[in-house]
């Protein structure tokens, strides 16, 4: 046989390359409801939560985490990056958030619905990822599609969405599932790639927020049911590098809030009320689950229990994980729901008291998965020992899913403003003084002192002791012109917080009334010294140094004013005062330029550009200055006159 006719041989009997069989229609049919699910509980959750496009921010920590932050106001720099991972501001250790904050900052600036969509979008992707890590531990389709459905629309959800600064908790939550999710693929398939992607999720979540700090017990929890891994020293051992990491994130979160002086002492909330009200709130939260009404942004704090409340807490509490514990062979996810909801509350129940609020509504944000995933399986399990209930089951399930969905669309709408988000926390609560205290800070705001002074007078009359109420007081009167009594009052809110930078500075303003520059100057210092990142307090401390006749150390107080605000107008037209005091005029009009475009629709600051062009002999620019001015004002006689001098020596050539 020839070579051609070898090579015809071979081609014949060569085998065919075998196509990749077809995927199972029975897989394919599972993707596709999957996917469905996937995109119905996106679409429900952005349609319910849209409405935040259009919310304020609110002057409940938002200022402290955005509004008034100048590291996250100048976006994402370098050095903002530094500050993230090095700082204890707001008494917590969060680097992952903060730049969070930041980059929003950086794409949306300060347009408040931005912020919030973001939130939002955050909360989807936890969806999700709650979703697919069930599904794929239990492969259980609905009651995973059930859990994340009550954690998508919940109304108890609502304070963790809505309010910016909870970013770090829907951004913790994000971790906190997606390390669900690859420790499930990891126990399915170990390997050393699956395991790191699992522990740097887990590390991110500690960067977000350390109340993920309980998840390494979460997933103990997960390997009895639905995982079922026997070999429990092997499983102990695997979670090591996450508990190394969970001992550092608590020691920073300690030291953080010791630095910001957030833990109460046990002076201020005894022990025995402490382990009291964390028992009560513990069947509080379930309460608020089953009838999510009358919710707020903040409860106060009960200065005593009923015994009688305490007792039938614990029996409750008793009597549930006696249950749990009997059925835990035949019914494993009763004890790890119950496990779950317990063990992930432990960070934020009170016994170590920080803050002055006795439960909040974000606090069960992850932990009511434990308690989802009781409901969830156990209506499986009872439609498997009743199929004749299914109707009845499906019936009861639409109706609380469209209460869901009604009941967070109207809580909702409580986050549009401080004053309608405060007035509501009044309407459902009582004694409430930090609520009346921020509604009087809505309307301070708003220059309505009238409308402010009597939830001033409420909250002091709850708490006495209140020394942000004091100061609010200390303000009104002021403005009321009663000097002595502000002064009165302010003296007050120092005995009670000697570190309040606010108090300070609103004494030294009062001094500055009276004209005590001196003393004033004393009160200034002491808010730069507590608050050195407050562009306003630099500011404020350079005025009095600048009418005390110090040009040099008041040029240096609002250059730092600025750099720390570059939005503040009237500090950007103080340094150009300073700067133009000393002969400094380019220097001088790059700071009016500044507050230019601060206030562009302000006359007086086109026609003071207009004039330090003039004398530059930049007349072409002077006379634009001047004609926004006019424009503005076109009965602005000081411009009218500069603009006419200015195109005289244009037409004559002069310079």
């Amino acid at each position: 046989m020839g070579k051609a006719s070898r090579r015809r041989a071979s081609k014949q009997v060569r085998p065919a390359v075998r196509a990749k069989p077809a995927p199972p229609a029975e897989s394919v049919a599972t993707l596709r409801i999957d996917l469905y699910i996937c995109v119905a509980l996106v679409l429900v959750t952005l349609a319910v939560y849209l409405q935040a496009a259009h919310f304020d921010f609110v002057n409940y920590d938002d200022p402290v985490y955005v509004t008034d932050n100048p590291h996250v106001r100048a976006g994402l720099t370098w050095d903002g990056v530094i500050w993230a991972f090095t700082t204890f501001h707001a008494a917590n250790w969060s680097p992952l958030t903060w730049l969070s904050h930041m980059l929003d900052v950086q794409l949306f600036g300060l347009r408040s619905g931005w912020h919030h969509m973001t939130n939002v979008l955050l909360h989807a992707g936890a969806v999700l990822l709650l979703y697919a890590a069930l599904e794929r531990l239990t492969k259980a389709r609905w009651p995973s599609a059930f859990v994340a459905f009550l954690f998508a629309l919940h109304p108890l959800h609502v304070e963790s969405v809505a309010w910016i600064s909870e970013r770090k908790d829907v951004l913790c939550a994000v971790f906190w599932f997606l390390t669900i999710w690859c420790y499930a693929r990891y126990t399915q398939k170990p390997g050393a790639v699956r395991y790191l992607l699992m522990l740097v999720s887990f590390a991110f979540g500690l960067l977000s927020k350390p109340m993920i700090v309980t998840l390494p017990f979460v997933l103990l929890l997960l390997d009895f049911w639905p995982l079922r891994r026997a070999n429990r020293l092997a499983v102990l051992w695997e979670k090591l590098p996450m508990f190394a990491l969970t001992a550092a994130a608590s020691m920073a979160t300690f030291l953080a809030q010791e630095q910001g002086r957030a833990v109460r002492s046990l002076a201020a909330v005894s022990l025995g009320l402490r382990i009291a009200n964390a028992v009560v709130t513990c069947v509080v939260y379930i309460v608020r689950m089953l009838w999510p009404f009358k919710l707020a942004v903040f409860y106060p704090y009960p200065s005593e229990l009923p015994a009688w409340e305490v007792a039938m807490a614990v029996a409750i509490l008793a009597a549930i994980t006696i249950l749990a514990v009997r059925y835990r062979r035949s019914h494993p996810y009763l004890a790890v729901g119950w496990l779950w909801y317990l063990g992930t509350l432990i960070p934020v129940i009170g016994l170590v008291q920080v803050g002055a609020q006795s439960s909040a509504d974000r606090y069960i944000y992850v932990p009511m998965v434990g308690l989802a995933i009781m409901i969830g399986w156990g209506a499986a399990d009872l439609l498997a020992w009743r199929p004749q209930l299914k109707r009845a089951l499906a019936t009861a399930g639409a109706i609380a899913g469209l209460a869901c969905i009604v009941l967070t669309s109207i809580q909702l709408r409580y986050w549009n403003d401080s004053r309608t988000l405060f007035q509501h926390a009044i309407d459902v609560t009582t004694n409430n003084h930090v609520a009346h205290n921020n509604l009087a800070n809505y309307y301070l705001l708003q220059q309505e002192n009238q409308q402010a002074l009597p939830h001033i007078q409420e909250a002091l009359r709850i708490k006495p002791t209140y020394p942000q109420a004091h100061t609010n007081m200390a303000l009104v009167l002021k403005r009321l012109g009663k000097f002595d009594d502000s002064e009165r009052e302010y003296k007050t809110a120092l005995d009670l917080q000697p570190a309040s930078w606010e108090a300070h500075s609103g004494y030294g303003a009062l001094m500055v009334s009276e004209g005590r520059l001196n003393d004033a100057l004393q009160e200034f210092a002491a808010a730069v010294a507590l608050q050195p990142d407050s562009g306003d307090a630099h500011y404020n401390l350079g005025r009095v140094l600048a009418a005390l006749r110090r040009p040099e150390e008041a040029m240096a107080q609002f250059s730092e004013a600025v750099r720390l605000r570059p939005d503040h107008a009237e500090a950007h037209h103080s340094l150009g005062v300073a700067l133009l005091s000393r002969g400094r005029m380019d220097e001088a009009l790059d700071q009016f330029r500044a507050e230019s475009r601060l206030r562009p629709n302000d006359p007086a600051v086109h026609y003071n550009v207009g004039t330090l062009l003039a004398s530059a002999g930049r007349l072409d620019e002077a006379v634009a200055e001047f004609n926004s001015a006019l424009r503005i004002k076109p009965d602005y006689t000081d411009a009218r006159r500069a603009l006419e001098m200015a195109l005289k020596r244009r037409n004559a050539g002069l310079r």
